[in-house]
C-alpha cells in the first residue's frame, strides 16, 4: 500500500474546514465523512488524473441515461451492493426477544405509488405471458410478539412478466398496472391472490451498471424474485423480495439482496382452474411501539 504521508497533511482539513456555519448538522457529519473518505481513496490508491476522469465520465454518463423510467444511479448502488447495505443498516431491529420479523430486502428501482388495490382472491395478471405460470399466493399476516393476525394489513406486491420487464418498461406488451395490486388483509390477517411463479432477468446492458459489472467480471443476472411491501399504521412496515428455492442465481444475485429466509417454495397445486402453482408466505411485522433491547441497558 503505498504511503499517505508523502502528502500535504493539511489539505483534508482545509477542505472540511471550508464547510459554512449554516450546513445543517447531520449535513456537516454526512459530507465530511465523505469527503475524508474520497480523499483517503484517492491517496491510498494513488488514484491518476486519467483514472478520476474516467470516474467523471462515468458519473455523466449515469445521469444522461437516467430518466422517469429509468434510475442508472440506484441500479449503480445495488451492483456494489450499497441499497442492500442501507436496507441492513436501516432495518436492524435487536429486540429482547428471540423472535425476528420478516426480512427486509431493497426496494429496487420499479416499485410505483399508483399500483390499485384489489380485493382478496383477485388477480395482477392482465396480459398472460404464453409461458407464464400461474400462481395461487397466499398466507397470514402476524404480530411478532402476539402471534395474533393483523386485520387491514396492506399487502403490496409488483413484479416482472415472463420477459424480465416491468410494465413501464414494456409498453407493447403490458398495460400500466400489469403484474401490480394492493391488497388488505381480512379479518383473520388472510391475503390471497393470483400473480406468475416470477423469471430470473438481466439487468439492462446498455448502460453504465454494465460497464461497471464488465469491468468487475461479473454476470449481469438477478435470481427470479417477487417484490413485496406489507405494512399496518400499528406495525414497523417491512418492504422485501421472496425468492424460487431453485433458482441458479440465489448465490450470485448481481445486487446482493437474497437472504435465507427470504427463499420460498412454489408447490404444484391441483384443483385449481386458475393456477398450477401454489406458494404459502407468512409474514411477521414488529409493532411500532416496540422497544429495542439497547434502549434497556
Amino acid at each position: 500500500m503505498p504511503s499517505t504521508s508523502k502528502y500535504d497533511p493539511t489539505f483534508t482539513n482545509n477542505v472540511l474546514n471550508a464547510i459554512g456555519p449554516k450546513t445543517p448538522d447531520r449535513a456537516r457529519f454526512v459530507l465530511s465523512s465523505l469527503i475524508k473518505h474520497v480523499h483517503d481513496f484517492a491517496r491510498e490508491v494513488e488514484l491518476t488524473t486519467d483514472e478520476w476522469m474516467a470516474g467523471v465520465q462515468f458519473l455523466n454518463a449515469v445521469g444522461q441515461i437516467s430518466d422517469s423510467k429509468r434510475n442508472e444511479g440506484q441500479r449503480i448502488s445495488d451492483v456494489i451492493g450499497l441499497e442492500s447495505l442501507v436496507d441492513e443498516i436501516a432495518n436492524k431491529l435487536a429486540l429482547e426477544t428471540d423472535e425476528i420479523p420478516t426480512s427486509s430486502s431493497i426496494l429496487g428501482p420499479f416499485w410505483s405509488p399508483n399500483a390499485p388495490f384489489r380485493k382478496n382472491g383477485e388477480s395482477i395478471i392482465h396480459e398472460l405471458p404464453q409461458n407464464g405460470q400461474v400462481t395461487l399466493m397466499h398466507g397470514t399476516v402476524s404480530d411478532l410478539i402476539t402471534k395474533k393476525p393483523i386485520a387491514n394489513a396492506v399487502f403490496d406486491i409488483w413484479q416482472a412478466s415472463a420477459n424480465g420487464k416491468y410494465d413501464f418498461q414494456d409498453p407493447e406488451n403490458q398495460s400500466d398496472n400489469n403484474l401490480r395490486g394492493k391488497f388488505r388483509t381480512d379479518e383473520n390477517g388472510k391475503y390471497f391472490f393470483y400473480c406468475l411463479h416470477p423469471t430470473a432477468y438481466s439487468l439492462p446492458t446498455d448502460g453504465p451498471a454494465f460497464t461497471l459489472l464488465n469491468l468487475l467480471d461479473r454476470h449481469p443476472m438477478r435470481p427470479a424474485h417477487i417484490h413485496l411491501m406489507i405494512s399496518h399504521d400499528s406495525y414497523k412496515p417491512v418492504t422485501t423480495q421472496i425468492f424460487p428455492k431453485d433458482d441458479p442465481y440465489l448465490q450470485t444475485d448481481t445486487v446482493f439482496a437474497v437472504k435465507p429466509d427470504l427463499v420460498v417454495d412454489f408447490k404444484p397445486l391441483k384443483g385449481d382452474p386458475k393456477a398450477s402453482l401454489e406458494l404459502e408466505y407468512d409474514v411477521r411485522l414488529a409493532p411500532r411501539d416496540i422497544a429495542p433491547a439497547s434502549a434497556h441497558l
